[in-house]
């Protein structure tokens, strides 16, 4: 699914250092679910958190068998400015899959005449989770935030938060605190892994690469910037990622 900060042109690569050494009943677990494209490529004992409710619930919709609808552009705004009763899965997927690049309620997206041709955007977005769904059975999406998620005892857990100074997600969220989490998590015995551009100095990068995307480090959605992604590891647990 398209989703801002997605990691799925680069799960090819960071998903076989993070799994290295998974053992094969332990569990696998994502903070930051977002858009499934990286837990949409493991297999066995898989668990995904999302503080954006909206969003928990719109997956554990689709992964139910729920089918959305067309969304006009009249409903789009309606469902973006109305409090009446509109149920939260409705709102996860038109905030999101109905929205330019991902973006929370970034404008919307519908049918549109392109030099290709004409492209309708929805369509697009629901063929692509309809890849996914069947690699996210079973997976259940708890909707809260990253430090409320209750992690199975000895998990691998693979963390990427909005960040550092890049285009803000819905929620507010505060880097420090996440890294800090972090260094609790791998204390606890959790294998932990960080996507991020850069980190404090008690963290070692173990992966980067140069990526073009719509969500860059120079803080703006949209621009198709060059940025490094990297993959973190804290310091201690550096052996279990060589």
């Amino acid at each position: 699914m398209k989703y801002m900060g997605s990691k799925a042109r680069i799960a090819k690569y960071i998903l076989p250092i993070i799994l290295k050494d998974r053992e094969p009943d332990q569990w696998y677990v994502e903070p930051f679910f977002g858009g499934g494209n990286s837990m949409q490529h493991v297999t066995g004992k898989r668990l995904g958190g999302e503080a954006n409710f909206f969003i928990a619930s719109m997956w554990n919709k689709l992964i139910a068998g729920w089918e959305p609808e067309t969304i006009t552009k009249e409903r789009y705004q309606y469902i973006k400015n109305t409090d009446n009763q509109i149920a939260e899965h409705i709102i996860g997927w038109v905030a999101t899959a109905c929205s330019y690049s991902g973006k929370w309620f970034g404008g919307f997206a519908g049918k549109v005449d392109t030099k290709g041709g004409l492209r309708d955007y929805q369509a697009e977005a629901f063929a692509n989770v309809k890849k996914q769904l069947p690699k996210l059975e079973g997976v259940n999406v708890v909707g809260c935030s990253y430090e409320e998620l209750i992690i199975p005892d000895n998990s691998v857990i693979y963390s990427d938060p909005p960040y550092a100074g890049a285009t803000q997600y819905k929620d507010v969220f505060t880097s420090d605190e996440h890294w800090q989490w972090c260094r609790e998590k791998v204390k606890q015995g959790h294998k932990v892994f960080i996507s991020e551009y850069n980190a404090p100095d008690d963290f070692v990068c173990v992966w980067e690469q140069e990526v073009k995307s719509s969500l860059s480090a120079n803080g703006k959605s949209g621009s198709s910037k060059k940025s490094i992604e990297r993959l973190f590891v804290h310091k201690t647990q550096i052996d279990c990622s060589a």
